[in-house]
């Protein structure tokens, strides 16, 4: 399964030059996993609150080409790996076909005094 979620480059996005800042693919990916998690119905709020927590332990990331100013951005998120405690995703942000960027993030699970704890059944499905 691959999610797609649609993004518009804003101004405050971007550098001088009109191109997004690097940094800025990461929170680009990072609202996607979300979007992706929510949209399988997984609250994460109800997890904190039952004492589980995602954390990104790795990101690999390659910048291809830059977005600009007023892109029109899809970000596409398909899960690599899944292991009892970690979920391994690739994401890879398009404009028009083309890619951008790319990540390989890697995220476990944990309690809230930060230990590894076993992936829910619900985020295990996101693999197929």
């Amino acid at each position: 399964m691959t999610h797609r979620w649609p993004l518009r480059v804003y101004y405050e996005d971007v550098d001088l030059a009109g191109i997004v800042y690097y940094a800025n693919y990461l929170r680009f990916i990072e609202r996607a996993r979300s979007e992706m998690v929510r949209e399988a119905g997984i609250d994460q709020t109800a997890m904190r609150d039952a004492g589980l927590v995602f954390a990104v332990t790795r990101v690999e990331a390659d910048y291809m080409r830059p977005a600009r100013y007023d892109d029109a951005l899809t970000v596409e998120t398909a899960v690599a790996r899944t292991t009892p405690a970690r979920l391994t995703l690739d994401q890879t942000i398009l404009r028009d076909g083309t890619a951008l960027f790319r990540a390989r993030v890697t995220i476990v699970c944990m309690d809230l005094g930060g230990r590894p704890r076993p992936l829910p059944d619900a985020v295990r499905g996101l693999g197929g």
